[in-house]
């Protein structure tokens, strides 16, 4: 099993899918990471060697990608900064709305959440009385 910045990459997958595991790295990223590493993007994670493993997870720490908590840390930084001054991308995260200009009448749902229902509760069927 291959550890890298304290994420498990998952076994059976490709390790340049594999590495996109690791948040901050996408699949361009990863495709570099494997060149750099002479390594085939095609082997599957767990037919990695221990000394393989360990060249991928030097080269990440060599490279200083912001990965994992620094990465995440530094983004929630952003929104904070950005909810703290009232700008209007800062008061959409705030609302829970969307953020880059999405309609919201109708779509929005991820945002937005389930849909709230307006009315009271919806009747689920009227049972005749029997006698």
């Amino acid at each position: 099993m291959a550890r890298i910045s304290g994420v498990e990459l998952p076994s059976r997958k490709r390790i340049e899918i594999g590495l996109s595991a690791i948040h901050g790295i996408g699949r361009a990223r990863a495709d570099k990471i494997l060149s750099a590493a002479k390594i085939s993007p095609g082997t599957r994670v767990k037919d990695l060697t221990e000394g393989e493993v360990n060249i991928l997870r030097k080269i990440i720490e060599e490279a200083d990608y912001e990965i994992e908590g620094e990465l995440r840390r530094k983004v929630g930084g952003d929104i904070s900064r950005l909810i703290s001054i009232g700008c209007y991308r800062g008061i959409r995260h705030k609302n829970g709305l969307p953020v880059r200009g999405q309609r919201t009448r109708c779509n929005a749902r991820t945002r937005k959440g389930p849909h709230r229902r307006v009315g009271g509760k919806k009747k689920i069927g009227i049972q005749k009385k029997k006698g």
